[in-house]
């Protein structure tokens, strides 16, 4: 039953969502069988438990249905009528929580049923709600949108033809939705197209820009348009200006986005930056710390107020890199309790030993590589290099001669280890041994062991295999 569709859902509902869906289920106007409350009591009380024996269809029909013998059809029903009132759950809680959603459906349920005493107060509350409204990505057009065509449907019986209606209010709030997700897809295919070449075929984009650069004042007071406008642009072209200009756009309008959302706006910024890093610009390195640091002071970074492992990760990179290692050590005890208690340890031993080998406080290093049992594939990875480094650092050539043999093996074995990733770990052994055995004022061997570095793509911690070896020249 583990690999079920059901469990799997239910797996991922913490305590107050199990609770909620239990009401849910409990509830006569959603559901009137027992069974379901039962079975659902009974997949949550195996997910809270941490019991290790059989779970099989079986053993639960037995605590289902004990005076009757197993019968897997109408078990799999039971499953399955499960399954739709937890699905029922979660689009009610979408529901519940989209207030403009909410309003724009009772307004369309009203004009059905034409109850002409709600209508006036259903308006006002859509209004309310709209003028209320923090957040203005392009959903947020579609809402006002459908808010101004209900009330167009349902006055349409009311109206002279000489009337003034509300057809602009709709027609405007249709196009500012349509430019700003069409414009906000088209980044992401932009964005996909640096990584996987693939052809698109999308309608009005050369029309959508030209009527944008043609009207750019009107459009700077929408932040659904502007912000991606300005993403485009630092897209399809190289002029540092136009990320400056995406920069202060975010930082106007950044906050009007729901969290997710403006995240990945800032990271179309950070993308830029990291581009510009790879091709030997190292200014912007610097900016790329600004960017976490933005993100960090307007909580944009965080998801349910938790920090991502691999974002805390890559911040601690980026300011080692600019050898920021007061700021670093703060931020790692700052904000290691926000970390998904999961993968805190992990990430913090990681982290802080990254700290120390930066600082050349190699004593430290060590035991915070060995105090944990990495499972997670990059940290492995990533302490297995800092330990070669290390080793290397420190002259302990006996255990860096053992690492390279077992770290080969661990290469060799993980068969899930994508291939130029373990040629890129595989090459760091290769070069790091070539190393080692150079003698002191042997130059021919150094030369032919720099140019074999300098001419191999694939090496792992590269920039430090090149530092020790212009040490040596």
């Amino acid at each position: 039953m583990y690999n079920s569709k059901l469990y799997s859902i239910l797996e991922h509902f913490n305590k107050y969502e199990q609770n909620r869906c239990r009401k849910y289920i409990q509830s006569p106007y959603f559901n009137k069988a027992q069974e379901l409350i039962d079975l659902y009591e009974i997949f949550i009380k195996r997910i809270n438990s941490s019991s290790q024996r059989p779970f099989t269809k079986e053993i639960i029909w037995k605590k289902l249905v004990p005076k009757k013998a197993f019968d897997d059809v109408r078990f799999r029903k039971f499953c399955s009528d499960l399954l739709k009132l937890v699905e029922g759950f979660l689009s009610q809680t979408f529901y519940e929580e989209n207030q403009l959603y909410k309003v724009t459906c009772l307004i369309k349920a009203v004009g059905r049923s034409k109850m002409e005493k709600l209508f006036n107060s259903s308006m006002r509350s859509a209004r309310r709600l709209s003028q209320q409204q923090g957040h203005k990505p392009a959903s947020y057009f579609y809402h006002q949108y459908a808010i101004e065509k209900s009330y167009y449907d349902l006055t349409e019986s009311d109206r002279n033809r000489s009337d003034k209606t509300n057809i602009e209010d709709i027609i405007q709030n249709l196009d500012y939705f349509f430019l700003g997700e069409k414009l906000r897809l088209f980044c992401s295919v932009l964005s996909r197209q640096y990584v996987v070449s693939h052809e698109y075929n999308l309608l009005f984009i050369e029309e959508i820009i030209n009527h944008i650069e043609n009207n750019i004042e009107l459009f700077e007071k929408i932040p659904a348009i502007i912000t991606y406008y300005q993403i485009y642009m630092t897209q399809t072209s190289t002029e540092e200006e136009l990320y400056f200009k995406l920069k202060n756009t975010l930082d106007k309008y950044g906050l009007f986005f729901p969290q997710s959302e403006a995240y990945d706006m800032y990271s179309y910024a950070m993308n830029y930056c990291i581009r510009r890093i790879n091709k030997g610009q190292p200014k912007f390195l610097n900016e790329l710390f600004k960017l976490y640091e933005i993100l960090i002071n307007k909580e944009i970074i965080f998801t349910e107020n938790e920090l991502s492992p691999w974002d805390f990760k890559n911040i601690v990179v980026v300011a080692l890199r600019l050898g920021k290692y007061d700021w670093t050590e703060n931020f790692i005890n700052k904000y290691k309790d926000r970390l998904p208690e999961a993968s805190r340890e992990n990430a913090v031993t990681y982290n802080l030993a990254q700290v120390y080998f930066y600082q050349k406080r190699y004593e430290k290093v060590i035991p915070l590589l060995h105090a944990v049992e990495y499972e997670d594939l990059s940290y492995n990875l990533g302490s297995k290099s800092m330990l070669i480094a290390t080793y290397y650092e420190t002259d302990e050539i006996e255990p860096l001669y053992h690492l390279f043999e077992s770290f080969r093996t661990y290469l060799n074995r993980h068969k899930d280890i994508p291939a130029n990733r373990r040629k890129n770990y595989g090459n760091l052994i290769k070069y790091t041994k070539k190393l080692t055995r150079i003698r002191p004022g042997d130059n021919v061997a150094l030369k032919k062991l720099k140019e074999e570095v300098e001419n191999t793509k694939n090496i792992a911690s590269i920039n430090w295999l090149k530092e020790k070896i212009a040490e040596l020249e």
